[in-house]
């Protein structure tokens, strides 16, 4: 496509110019008209936080983003240049942007006035429209809006009452396009001051120059709740100046949170196949779940995405580290593989008074267990579930030691003295071949799961049930670095053993 390339042949071309607002209503009319998808990647807001932008967008509305930590809301506001016109035109060398029919900036005037329809004019990509800036504390003025540069002064041989003299911020430098500030509390009360005007009057004021630059600009911020009382605050009338205030909020269904989980975790590894049972990926996002309800964990601070995404990372590279160790191009995760999540975890979770005395270890140890217990009674019967009226007393002594029940069998051999002993680096074979012991395990795994593969995912899930068993205080389980062994849960108990954490 031929753009003009001075400002006569521009005003030929009949091009107009509009407001950034405006043209991004325009883009999301047509895009939405078309059934264009309005932020691709964004999982699980279709219903709640995407229409709250589109009402804010079509409103020319300034915004802010407000939610818990791992919300996705940077990635939606880097998706709002994708509104914006793909190019537009400005005063070529202009710092800010200027509008070759209505220029903000002298040097731009000073320009058209001295060249006319001679004006040079360049095309500015969309991706140099956006300017973002991190909110910290030590965040000034000058970063933000601008300030007197005594170098150019005086290279230019200007006076310091001159406007050549300024140095342009971030902000009017992202002049006709978005700018965001993240984590807007930690701003300091005075420089969020200067952003009345911006939001208001939509200009700036550099110092003591009487001047005014009128800013063509959409504003977004984002902030965390918990910010506003642990380290900061939004003063009230920046508040009021912020049009729409739209709240975000995590995964509302494991679907949507497997979704997000598969789309961003690094899950793909080089030269061999992935295998991932379904049954994996419940009882990784269902360890968010769980932490998003603990009394252990501080919910004012959230749970983030992120802590899901980092598990499932860690619990395929243990399965791709035993891979390589025993040679198998099969990669294909194990209950056993589970402990090596916890670096995953144990930082991403604030604790409360209580769960900082039991140690973010051990909490996050509770929450993998209560995630796979929660996981186990959807694929499986309850092994807790009572035992219909009209049994005699025998039998109900029976049910009570799980001599009758769907898991009589596997119970009854560990109550024989028998053990398994299971490790994460152990090869394909020699991992069946353990399990294999059980009796009547392979049974019940492929009654209740009979649409696996024999091969690679069925020693997988014969482990999952016996630790689902352990997870229901069925039987008992020992974890020694790599190496975990079940067993008889009343041995245990006489021993002083049986479930190594659980939360209360």
């Amino acid at each position: 496509m031929n753009r003009p390339d001075t400002l006569g042949a521009l005003r030929d071309s009949g091009y107009k110019v509009l407001t950034v607002k405006d043209e991004m209503r325009a883009n999301l009319i047509r895009k939405m008209r078309s059934k264009e998808e309005l932020f691709p990647g964004i999982i699980g807001y279709d219903q709640t936080v995407v229409p709250a932008l589109v009402n804010a967008i079509l409103a020319r509305h300034d915004i802010i983003l407000l939610g818990l930590r791992g919300q996705a809301k940077s990635r939606i506001v880097r998706q709002l240049i994708s509104l914006l016109d793909e190019y537009v035109p400005i005063v070529k060398g202009s710092e800010i942007n200027d509008n070759p029919f209505e220029p903000v900036s002298k040097a731009a005037a000073d320009m058209i006035r001295e060249c006319g329809d001679r004006t040079p004019i360049e095309w500015l990509h969309r991706s140099r429209r956006y300017g973002e800036k991190l909110a910290t504390p030590d965040v000034t003025m000058a970063d933000l809006i601008g300030d007197i540069d005594p170098i150019k002064a005086a290279a230019q041989r200007l006076h310091y009452a001159h406007e050549g003299a300024i140095h342009f911020g971030i902000v009017p430098r992202s002049n006709r396009g978005i700018f965001a500030i993240n984590e807007l509390p930690d701003l300091q009360p005075r420089i969020q001051v200067g952003l009345f005007n911006i939001l208001e009057e939509k200009d700036i004021q550099i110092r003591g120059f009487n001047i005014r630059i009128p800013l063509d600009i959409m504003l977004v911020f984002t902030a965390n709740p918990e910010d506003y009382t642990n380290r900061g605050n939004i003063i009230t009338p920046l508040k009021d100046r912020i049009d729409s205030q739209i709240l975000t909020h995590y995964p509302r269904s494991l679907d949507e949170a497997i979704r997000i989980t598969e789309q961003e975790a690094h899950i793909q590894r080089e030269g061999r196949t992935i295998r991932v049972p379904q049954f994996f990926r419940e009882i990784i996002e269902q360890i968010a779940f769980e932490a998003r309800k603990s009394e252990y964990v501080d919910q004012k601070s959230g749970v983030s995405a992120r802590l899901t995404i980092a598990a499932m990372e860690n619990l395929i590279s243990n399965a791709e580290r035993r891979a390589i160790m025993v040679n198998d191009d099969v990669v294909i995760p194990r209950i056993s593989d589970l402990p090596h999540v916890l670096p995953g975890l144990t930082g991403k979770i604030e604790l409360v008074f209580e769960g900082e005395q039991e140690g973010s270890v051990k909490v996050s140890k509770a929450l993998v267990g209560k995630a796979v217990r929660e996981t186990f009674k959807k694929y499986f019967p309850d092994p807790l579930r009572k035992r219909s009226r009209g049994a005699g007393e025998g039998q109900a002594v029976r049910q009570a030691t799980g001599d009758d029940s769907e898991y009589g069998k596997i119970i009854q051999w560990f109550e024989a003295g028998n053990r398994v002993e299971v490790s994460d680096d152990m090869t394909r074979e020699s991992y069946q071949r353990e399990l294999d012991k059980v009796k009547g395990l392979r049974e019940v795994t492929r009654r209740h799961m009979s649409n696996i593969d024999e091969k690679y995912e069925l020693p997988s899930v014969m482990e999952f049930v016996l630790d689902g068993l352990h997870q229901n205080s069925k039987i008992a389980k020992d974890e020694i670095d790599h190496a975990t062994s079940y067993k008889d849960l009343v041995g245990s108990i006489f021993a002083g053993q049986g479930k190594m954490y659980e939360e209360d």
